[in-house]
């Protein structure tokens, strides 16, 4: 087994994940995990919940892959797509080797909600089962940048020989 602690990645409210209002999130679709509902602010720096490097990104989105295989994912807001990029600045390039608290993306969360979007964020353990994951953050609580939300402890897969 390898077991890998994933950080907040902005601060905010905790929410579960069931409760955030888009179903691709709140079904698991594609992992579970927790959001967060940031403060309305009118700059927010985004950083990599865990050691890794940087699968996917997207101005509102990045996917951290750990060395373990563990692939984490931050959606910044919901629909966000739909803005283009604009309003978010990124920090890293796909490929990029990042550690665990580093800068990957700054936005307004501020700005986003003015532009009426929702601002939850969700953290989400890619393609990891609910037995996995150890909530060590809950609903209603308020986070800081860095602050553990979860651990996660996925099987190792066997080498072939």
């Amino acid at each position: 087994m390898s077991v890998v602690t994933v950080l907040a990645p902005i601060a905010g409210r905790v929410v579960a994940m069931s409760a955030v209002p888009d179903p691709v999130f709140a079904e698991s679709m594609l992992g579970p995990g927790l959001a967060i509902d940031p403060a309305l602010v009118e700059k927010s720096d985004v950083l990599a919940p865990v050691d890794g490097i940087v699968r996917t990104v997207l101005p509102h989105a990045v996917a951290v892959q750990t060395q373990e295989g563990h692939a984490v994912l931050v959606h910044l807001g919901l629909d966000t797509v739909e803005l283009q990029g604009v309003g978010f600045l990124l920090g890293v390039a796909k490929g990029d080797q990042v550690d665990a608290g580093q800068l990957v993306i700054s936005w307004s969360p501020k700005d986003i909600a003015d532009k009426g979007h929702n601002v939850v964020t969700a953290v989400v353990a890619l393609e990891a089962e609910a037995a996995e994951l150890t909530m060590l953050a809950k609903p209603g609580d308020d986070v800081s940048p860095g602050d553990p939300l979860f651990e996660w402890d996925k099987p190792v897969k066997a080498s072939r020989r």
